[in-house]
């Protein structure tokens, strides 16, 4: 059988920035039930290259095909949105408003991206903003999906509800994500953008690591190779008789050639980021105890909301607590509970001696945007101390992968990646025993967040770490404080995956422990009592069999199609095997489709119930 078309793909792409290329003869293509996972530092391409597939930018030689009719959603990470346009009419543009299911489709996608559907998008900030913009690309009914960072902003709930959504598309996927176990999840194939040159994987993300070391390491090999190429072709030449000039050119033809190539594997070889984190003295052995400590707020409707209820836990020098819930369970305030920054309404918190905080805002509220990355670091002089030892701000910014000629351009030339390693700069350079980390992940490449993880775990300090990405806290939490979003708050040992065992799953409006906390207020349901139609009700309960008779068929299909002597030996019979293998695959498609959008307009009704 003839090797499937890809729904898009770059043919013999180049593209230039300034003088040096970005990409060079590029050829990819995206096969459709294939989730491809675009991983590479930042700066390397990323982002330019989900922009060719897309067709926001064009190649400087090559091109861009895509079979007829395919359609394309594209997730920048900066979407443009109309200011005037509200959100639930901006996510189904270019979709049937006639259409009560796409109707359906629309508002569960709002309602799970915790979105207001009826507010102006110019009213929303950048991580709401990005949210309806995935909502769009969700519902689009695309056969490609493009996605750059989609995990930004997001809370766990939603990343995993957002995995089950991509786990179901049939269509072709590009994402580009620094969240590993999203990545580990979701992808079959890997694609790895490195110094220009991509390199695919047949595999999931899961696979990468070594994948990539073997690699690193023929590249090494190929660097000793021509080293000792370079060292007997010079021996030669110094050695060699004058007589034989013509002779003499051609080896020295080629000593020159192989010191070309050694130079340009030397090029491609990356610059490593030096990252160090600077300590104060040691701190008290208990650096928190919180006894017992409620907070609650006034909503704008006077009702109360309860965000801690009776939460206590000792925090002792050198522990790493992660702290996990929700957008809006509760975080930032616990975080400003625990450093005394808010008085409890009832308990108490005791801060430890000789603390010295450091903290990360995910916000970049300490970033002035106008001011450049040499003042940012050394506002007076043109130098800084770090660990105690005097630092040029330039071989500093070097350390954090800042080229010299960016030093005196603003803060607001920067890339997100870029500006979340100026604020590490910045705060690793400010002595501490105390490392509050709010989000520290977000828009930084694997590379970077690889060493991030390094330096943290080296830090004889104490870590309070919000974070989304469940590798990241995987990798360094000894505990972790999961919020349920209705005030109960528990800590249990270990990392995420850890504490999510233990709970039992990851809670949403209930205890740490998976119960109904009883000291936390009651929310009584409106009672609204929407709910499925009789007719709608009878083709969800129905539909499990039917898909299930479906999937049997398929596989009855693709069995006969297995022989393979099958074409050679009754031709007409492989074609029509073939036809009724693709209609029952788009029955079958259309029919979960169809579950997907009950089960989707259920949950929303539910929701909108208790709302």
């Amino acid at each position: 059988m003839p090797a499937a078309l890809p729904l898009v793909a770059l043919d013999g792409v180049s593209l230039r920035y300034g003088a040096a290329p970005l990409f060079k003869g590029l050829d990819v293509g995206l096969l459709e039930g294939e989730r491809a996972c675009l991983v590479g530092r930042n700066g390397s391409g990323k982002s330019t290259l989900l922009k060719l597939f897309a067709g926001e930018v064009e190649a400087d030689e090559g091109e861009r095909t895509a079979q007829a009719g395919v359609k394309v959603a594209y997730l920048p990470q900066d979407p443009l949105l109309p200011p005037d346009l509200r959100v639930a009419d901006y996510v189904g543009l270019g979709l049937d408003g006639e259409d009560p299911s796409t109707r359906y489709r629309i508002d569960a996608a709002v309602a799970r991206l915790k979105l207001d559907g009826q507010a102006r998008l110019g009213s929303l900030s950048g991580g709401e903003g990005r949210r309806a913009a995935l909502a769009r690309c969700l519902v689009s009914g695309a056969q490609v999906l493009l996605l750059d960072e989609p995990t930004n902003h997001l809370d766990l709930p939603t990343i995993e509800w957002l995995e089950d959504e991509l786990l179901r598309f049939r269509g072709a996927l590009l994402v580009i994500s620094h969240d590993r176990a999203f990545l580990r999840r979701i992808s079959t194939a890997t694609l790895w953008l490195d110094r220009g040159r991509l390199h695919r994987l047949n595999d999931g993300f899961e696979r990468f690591d070594a994948w990539a070391d073997s690699l690193r390491d023929a590249e090494e090999q190929e660097l000793r190779r021509l080293g000792k190429a370079i060292e007997r072709e010079e021996h030669w030449l110094h050695r060699g008789v004058t007589a034989r000039r013509k002779r003499n050119m051609g080896r020295l033809a080629r000593l020159q050639d192989l010191r070309g190539a050694r130079a340009a594997v030397l090029r491609n070889q990356q610059s490593q980021m030096e990252m160090t984190a600077a300590e104060a003295g040691r701190s008290g052995k208990l650096v928190i105890g919180a006894e017992n400590i409620s907070k609650s707020f006034t909503r704008p409707d006077g009702e109360p909301l309860t965000v801690i209820d009776g939460f206590s836990c000792r925090i002792r020098r050198g522990d790493r607590i992660g702290i996990v819930g929700r957008n809006g369970a509760g975080k930032t305030t616990l975080i400003k509970l625990l450093l005394g920054l808010l008085p409890p309404d009832t308990g108490s918190v005791t801060l430890g001696t000789q603390l010295e905080v450091a903290v990360f805002d995910q916000r970049r509220a300490s970033l002035d945007t106008e001011t450049t990355l040499w003042r940012t670091l050394a506002p007076h002089g043109d130098s800084l101390m770090v660990g105690g030892r005097q630092k040029h701000v330039v071989s500093y910014l070097r350390d954090f992968l800042f080229d010299e000629s960016q030093a005196n351009q603003p803060v607001k030339s920067l890339s997100g990646g870029e500006k979340n390693r100026l604020l590490l700069a910045k705060l690793f350079a400010q002595p501490s025993n105390l490392l509050v980390l709010d989000e520290p992940t977000n828009d930084l490449d694997m590379d970077t967040l690889d060493l991030l993880v390094e330096v943290l775990g080296d830090y004889e300090g104490t870590l309070l770490l919000v974070s989304h990405d469940r590798d990241f806290l995987d990798r360094l939490a000894t505990s972790v404080i999961l919020l349920d979003g209705q005030g109960g708050a528990r800590e249990y040992p270990g990392g995420y995956s850890d504490a999510i065992r233990q709970a039992g799953g990851l809670p949403s409006a209930r205890g740490g422990d998976g119960k109904a906390k009883p000291n936390a207020r009651a929310v009584k349901p409106k009672a609204i009592g929407r709910k499925l139609s009789y007719k709608d009700q009878r083709e969800l309960d129905g539909l499990p069999e039917k898909i299930a008779g479906l999937q049997r068929s398929v596989d009855a299909h693709q069995a006969k199609l297995a022989d393979p002597d099958l074409y050679a030996r009754a031709p007409k019979a492989f074609e029509r095997a073939s036809a009724a293998l693709e209609e029952a695959r788009d029955v079958l498609s259309k029919a979960e489709d169809r579950w997907l959008e009950l089960e989707e307009l259920q949950d929303s009704l539910a929701n909108e119930a208790m709302s």
